[in-house]
């Protein structure tokens, strides 16, 4: 794979275009949803006027949502519960509270929920994250199992996933363009941690008695793992050079001292989107049921797409899924190979029908 790869991306660029010159006073009507190759019944919308969400995470009959002002929504067998799981009381900024969700690799014996949390301590800004026991849809306990995470009101990152390694990997953001705490390795700005279920350091990570798995990153937005345990991150740059990098043990990505690529004591992105589209949610698709041409789904919120992209190809096998929905914020895959994702048109940045925003299912 060429790693000095630099997109051009005109899909994004157009996309973008048709953005900056509405604004939230006379919008673009966004057009009825289309899938590609699909029938008019392959997507479902399983829920709507949802508030700012942000993450989902799939168990069996299940699907749970967080809302950035706090909620935990849950959908039961395609139907929204009135109820929420819980109420977190998060910080109150642009682009943090409540973040990221996964769920505990033996969820169905554990009942172990993991969010990623912003909050406030004596005027400054932090992120944690939360253990959460659940029954029937319902809280039973919360404790935080790894804190003081500093914070921002832009560029928390804030996804986090189990690996096939049964660890805990969490993508956590920049306090500010102009800092450079993601090069500094006893900083937790900016770095992908890789920790134990309960939030204690694995032994094995690269960095002896630290969570750093990865640094010198900018705003995380979405991991996956291929079928070969290789892993990769979606993150965005600040308006141009998102990156989509293969991330491995120990090194440097470079953030603020290299975007995408240019300097040899840093890894070069494997993918480079200038102008940004804002890259969100990543999946690598292991299943059959939806028949795509290449293995990766991107989610992506300026160029208002759901993508599929082989990365080794590049940009020429990049091809829409899905469109018209405007932001797309992630994307997962449930357990029959469907694909479930949401919207983030009430995020501050898009232009939001009365419906919005929604939780969707690709079927086929």
């Amino acid at each position: 794979m060429d790693k000095k790869l630099r997109i051009a991306a005109i899909a994004g660029a157009l996309a973008f275009s048709a953005f900056v010159l509405t604004s939230p006073s006379d919008p673009l009507p966004i057009p009825e949803p289309s899938f590609s190759k699909s029938e008019n019944n392959s997507v479902l919308i399983l829920a709507e006027n949802l508030d700012s969400p942000r993450s989902i995470a799939i168990s069996e009959n299940r699907v749970f949502v967080t809302e950035k002002d706090g909620l935990i929504r849950v959908i039961l067998n395609d139907k929204l519960l009135e109820e929420p799981l819980a109420t977190l009381r998060p910080a109150n900024v642009f682009d943090g509270g409540l973040l990221g969700i996964t769920l505990h690799p033996n969820f169905s014996e554990t009942h172990f929920l993991y969010v990623y949390f912003t909050y406030e301590e004596n005027g400054k800004l932090w992120n944690k994250i939360l253990q959460i026991k659940e029954s029937g849809s319902k809280l039973i306990d919360a404790k935080t199992i790894f804190d003081k995470i500093p914070g921002s009101a832009f560029t928390n990152g804030g996804f986090l996933k189990f690996g096939p390694d049964k660890k805990l990997y969490v993508g956590t953001g920049t306090v500010s363009d102009s800092s450079h705490l993601p090069q500094e390795i006893n900083s937790l700005s900016g770095k992908i941690l890789r920790l134990n279920d309960d939030g204690s350091i694995p032994e094995d990570n690269p960095f002896s008695d630290s969570p750093v798995f990865t640094l010198g990153h900018r705003n995380p937005q979405g991991m996956t793992w291929d079928n070969q345990g290789n892993m990769y991150l979606a993150e965005l740059g600040p308006e141009k050079n998102d990156e989509i990098n293969l991330l491995k043990a120990g090194n440097n990505y470079g953030w603020p001292d290299q975007q995408c690529s240019g300097y040899a004591q840093f890894e070069n992105s494997i993918m480079c989107y200038d102008p940004s589209i804002e890259p969100a949610g990543i999946l690598y698709y292991s299943a059959d049921k939806i028949d795509l041409e290449a293995p990766f789904v991107l989610a992506s919120l300026r160029a208002t797409n759901l993508y599929q992209i082989d990365l080794e190809k590049g940009l020429n096998s990049q091809k829409t899924i899905l469109s018209g929905l405007g932001r797309i914020r992630d994307v997962v895959q449930g357990p029959d190979g469907s694909l479930y994702v949401i919207t983030s048109n009430t995020d501050g940045k898009g232009f939001p029908d009365s419906a919005d925003d929604k939780l969707l299912r690709i079927m086929k």
